[in-house]
This record gives C-alpha cells, sequence and structure tokens, in this order.
C-alpha cells in the first residue's frame, strides 16, 4: 500500500520554495511533513511533478487510485479528489486528516462539503474535541443515513520529546506570541492590549515568528512599531527556532480555539512559562490545577507581570503541581510517537 499527502489546496502558499524544500510555514504543512517522515517513499500531491529536497511530488493522475491511500488534510474537496480518481471506475482509498477545527469555516457550502467528506471517508482527527466537532458537523449537515456510515478515529499530535533544550535565561525577559498567523480566533489585538500594558509596570521584549503572509498583516504591524517588540519571519531552521524557545522567558496564549495547540506545547517542553485563557481546549495541554489560566485581561496582566519578574518562583510553582519537573510531565503527556502509532494502527484498519 502507498502513501500519498494531499495539502496546501486552500492556501496561497507553494507547497515547495524556490529553493525545492518543503514550505513548512503553515501548521498544516508541518503535519505533511511529518507524515513524510512516518511513511518513507510517500508522494505529496500537487500540481505538477517534481523531485524536491527528501519528497517527491505528484499529480492526481500519477496516482493508481486502486494501490494508494491519499491522506487528505484539504477536507473540503476530498469529493472531488474521489471524482477525478474514480473517472474510469476504481474505487479510491481516501482518508480524511482533519488536523484543525471544522469551526474554524463559517459558510454553508463549507460544511456541506465537509458533512459529505465525513460521511464516506474515514477521518483521522488531531485531538479529541475536533473528532467531536466532525460527528456534529456529519450529523447536522448529512442525512441519518450518512451520519451512521462515518468512521472517525483521534490521537493528540504530541511533540518530539526526544530533543533536550538548553534554557538560557536572557537578560531582559522574553515573552513570545505563541503563533505564527494573525488570524481572528488567535486574538492578536487582545494579546497586544494586555502585553502593552503589563509592559508599562515592566521590562520585557515581546517576539512573533509569523507566517510570510501575516508580517504585513494590520495586527502585526501594530505590534511591530514598538522598540520593545520584535516581529519577524519564521526561523528558517528548526535549530534556531529550539534555540530561541531556549531563551524565552513565557508565553501569552489568547486563542479562542485551538484542535490541539502544537507550538504551546513545544515552548512548554522547552521550559518557557505558558499563560492561558480560560477555554476548553487549554485543559487537555495542561495538568489540572495548572496555576496559570486567566478569565479577565486583569488577571492575564498579573500573571504575566508574575512570570517575567520572577520566572523561577513560576516554574517551582509548575514543579511542585506535578511533583517533579515539568518539562518531565509535558514530555510524558504529550509524546508524538503515541500519536504516529494510533495514526497508522488506524490506517491500516481503515485500508487494509
Amino acid at each position: 500500500m502507498e502513501i500519498a499527502i494531499k495539502f496546501g489546496a486552500l492556501r496561497p502558499e507553494p507547497i515547495v520554495t524556490a529553493e525545492g524544500k518543503l514550505n513548512t510555514e503553515s501548521g498544516q504543512a508541518a503535519l505533511a511533513d511529518r507524515l513524510i517522515a512516518m511513511y518513507p517513499g510517500a508522494k505529496l500531491v500537487g500540481n505538477e511533478q517534481f523531485s524536491g529536497d527528501g519528497f517527491e511530488v505528484v499529480t492526481l493522475g500519477d496516482i493508481d487510485p486502486e494501490s494508494t491511500v491519499v491522506v487528505n488534510l484539504d477536507v473540503l474537496d476530498s469529493v472531488g479528489i474521489f471524482q477525478r480518481l474514480h473517472r474510469d471506475g476504481a474505487e479510491p482509498k481516501i482518508m480524511n486528516f482533519q488536523w484543525i477545527n471544522p469551526s474554524t469555516f463559517n459558510h454553508p457550502v463549507n460544511f456541506a462539503a465537509m458533512g459529505l467528506a465525513y460521511a464516506f471517508f474515514p477521518t483521522f482527527c488531531a485531538g479529541e474535541r475536533t473528532a467531536g466537532e466532525v460527528r456534529e458537523v456529519v450529523e447536522r449537515w448529512g442525512t441519518p443515513d450518512y451520519a451512521r456510515r462515518a468512521q472517525v478515529a483521534w490521537a493528540d499530535l504530541g511533540v518530539g520529546t526526544q530533543r533536550e533544550v538548553e534554557r538560557v535565561e536572557p537578560d531582559v525577559p522574553v515573552v513570545l506570541y505563541p503563533a505564527i498567523s494573525m488570524e481572528g480566533r488567535k486574538q492578536p489585538t487582545l494579546f497586544h492590549k494586555i502585553v502593552n500594558a503589563a509592559h508599562k509596570q515592566a521590562e520585557f521584549t515581546v517576539v512573533a515568528r509569523l507566517a510570510q503572509s501575516h508580517l504585513v498583516t494590520d495586527p502585526a504591524m501594530n505590534l511591530a512599531q514598538h522598540d520593545w517588540t520584535s516581529v519577524g519571519p519564521l526561523r528558517a531552521r528548526r535549530d534556531d527556532y529550539w534555540s530561541e524557545l531556549g531563551r524565552t522567558t513565557a508565553f501569552l496564549a489568547t486563542s479562542l480555539e485551538e484542535a490541539y495547540g502544537l507550538s504551546y506545547v513545544e515552548a512548554m517542553l522547552s521550559g518557557v512559562i505558558g499563560i492561558f485563557p480560560d477555554r476548553e481546549w487549554v485543559y487537555r495541554l495542561v495538568p489540572e490545577g495548572y496555576p496559570f489560566v486567566y478569565k479577565t485581561r486583569d488577571e492575564a496582566e498579573k500573571m504575566l507581570l508574575d512570570a517575567v519578574r520572577d520566572p523561577a518562583a513560576c516554574r517551582a510553582r509548575l514543579d511542585e503541581l506535578v511533583g517533579g519537573p515539568f518539562t518531565e510531565w509535558v514530555r510524558s503527556h504529550h509524546d508524538r510517537r503515541d500519536f504516529e502509532e494510533v495514526f497508522r494502527k488506524t490506517l491500516t484498519e481503515w485500508f487494509e
């Protein structure tokens, strides 16, 4: 059984850079990169054939639908993929990979398209909450018969826990904007208001590393106007990304919803103090009793000030909460190998 991975059809960025490397600026592309590592020899689906740096791009016309499972991260067009591969009567093997919450979309046509895709092609989800939303969509936007035939499985994405991140405490505390986009659900304006208020009372630097298309958005440019903020592109090398996390003091999360929260977990694994909103998605990332969850802007501001004024005391509270190094708790509860095991097993059960 061969694997083909499809992503990026709904985004303006190309899936391959001019240098022939996979464009991993989006969370979707980063997951595609993980799937390539899980399935050596897997192909990427694109508009034309291309041999890249460690991967190969093929078109839908190059795929043998009888022997290839298409793992589709663009769930909205799963029915279209079926139509293309079914032209000669084959029964295509298509697996939806719902890596982001369906509620991210807001048009009835999108929900109807997803409902059909969930009903006719098995769906693997990045997290339990995402799986719940998938079931809600197929029940609301499909017939009862469609809803009954839906197959849904899930696992939390996890992170690579083998990496040891060296911590280097900065002379001036560093606060991270923990996302690569400035889209509305991330609430970047709220982030800006909180850090701006806190900075009037304590010295720290704010860092935001964004996908190229978000660097010129109004929220990004508003954040960049201060002499104590650094807004720039994503780090080109993963080693640089992890090194920067090792020099980061805290992050302030403001997102309304997350399918999982990969960037937050990677930061916490690196010893960064995470400050979260009181939202349901947060509580699957942190242990019960986590002390840095805010209900109001004033609470968020106070927690941020505590983190930049005395990060050692904040980390000690986290260590006390879990009875040992908090980073080890993160390591044991968010291991990507658990996700990979469930994903492989589920794909095999569905298609072999």
